[in-house]
């Protein structure tokens, strides 16, 4: 992968940790840019294109949730959240924000870089690619990230589309977190099963309506799959 063209956000209060992701990731070839309040930050990614916000929770005046609900309101970039305390709590509540992912504080540089390859993993040609996924109200492709249901085009963050292209995909197959996290993350994501759940959640809660021949399933004590009537 060509990472020179890579753009990455850091949105961060501590200089420290900032200076270092920034040192870390260009020496790996992508480029970062650095700030140390959320309002700053939020005016630069309007002003910019990034394909990657890292994004510290706690942030002086506009903190880390107020900054994912604005960038969510324009844009589904992923977003991977930096938190100091690595409570349950804070964890989901940024996925339920819109976050793709989170990182605890102290982390190493080598794990930070892990999260970013995967997630730009998706900006890479392939023969998957191509692909759609075709059902009756829903059309998801990750030729150009886009999904159609009942006619509308529905927004949704990287990772949610992705972990719904790979059960409609598989449909009628049951997996279990621990695999969904394995092919939809990836072999190097490090964060708990609690992550699929959350996904799930915002999925259903999007595609609710007029649906009555799939459904996302829960399939007790084992995991989920797409069930087509």
């Amino acid at each position: 992968m060509n990472m020179q063209k890579y753009q990455i956000l850091v949105i961060d209060d501590d200089t420290n940790i900032g200076q270092l992701i920034k040192l870390y990731l260009e020496k790996e070839g992508y480029g970062v840019k650095h700030f140390l309040n959320g309002a700053e930050g939020l005016n630069a990614f309007k002003k910019q294109q990034y394909h990657i916000v890292v994004l510290d929770i706690m942030l002086p005046g506009m903190d880390g949730w107020e900054v994912c609900r604005e960038i969510r309101k324009i844009s589904d970039i992923s977003i991977i959240m930096l938190t100091a305390k690595g409570e349950v709590f804070d964890k989901v509540l940024g996925l339920e924000l819109g976050a793709d992912d989170y990182i605890v504080k102290p982390f190493e540089p080598k794990e930070l870089l892990a999260r970013a390859r995967a997630v730009l993993r998706r900006y890479k040609g392939g023969a998957e690619a191509g692909k759609k996924a075709a059902f009756k109200n829903l059309t998801v492709s990750l030729a150009d990230y886009s999904v159609i249901y009942c006619g509308a085009s529905i927004d949704l963050p990287p990772k949610e589309l992705e972990l719904l292209y790979f059960l409609a995909t598989h449909s009628n197959k049951v997996f279990t977190r621990e695999q969904l996290l394995e092919q939809v993350w990836g072999f190097d994501y490090f964060g708990d099963s609690r992550t699929v759940d959350v996904h799930i959640k915002r999925l259903r809660e999007k595609f609710m309506e007029h649906n009555d021949s799939w459904q996302i399933k829960t399939v007790w004590g084992v995991g989920y799959k797409f069930e087509v009537k």
